[in-house]
């Protein structure tokens, strides 16, 4: 943790948030935190992505915190392994899209195809990351361009 705050004094990155925290086995209480951290990224108007990560114990809580924090990320969530939303919320790229198209977004979160395809990668055990463009139809309408 004392090279995590050095970096964070000076600036400098590491290439993987995850060598900023150590790995804790520890077992919580009631069969511990498993958790698949989905977040919406920005891409360009009309393209965003989803990224997910498995991650357990104390990595659960720091891949939580990366994901909120990323410049691009426009919400975030924490389901556990049943799909149920542990957590939400805005990311710091949210102020990217509209309101409406946040709200828009919160809805689709059990529905969505995209996101359902990657929370069962991430519940299968098939992989700890995965991410994928997100296929949705509540994109802004691209505005005409005015030929003068």
């Amino acid at each position: 943790m004392r090279i995590a705050r050095e970096l964070a004094i000076t600036g400098l990155q590491m290439t993987s948030p995850a060598m900023l925290f150590e790995q804790d086995e520890t077992m919580w209480p009631f069969g511990g935190k498993d958790w698949n951290v989905i977040g919406i990224m920005f891409e360009k108007t009309d393209s965003y992505s989803v990224n997910g990560n498995r991650a357990k114990g104390k990595m659960a809580d720091s891949v939580k915190t990366r994901v909120k924090i990323h410049d691009r990320t426009i919400m975030w969530v924490v389901f556990d392994q049943k799909g149920g939303i542990v957590e939400s919320g805005p990311g710091n790229g949210v102020h990217h899209v509209s309101n409406d198209i946040y709200k828009n977004l919160e809805k689709v979160l059990h529905t969505n195809v995209s996101i359902r395809e990657i929370l069962k990668m991430l519940e299968q055990g098939t992989t700890a990351k995965a991410a994928k463009k997100l296929i949705w139809s509540g994109y802004p309408a691209k505005r005409p361009v005015d030929d003068e």
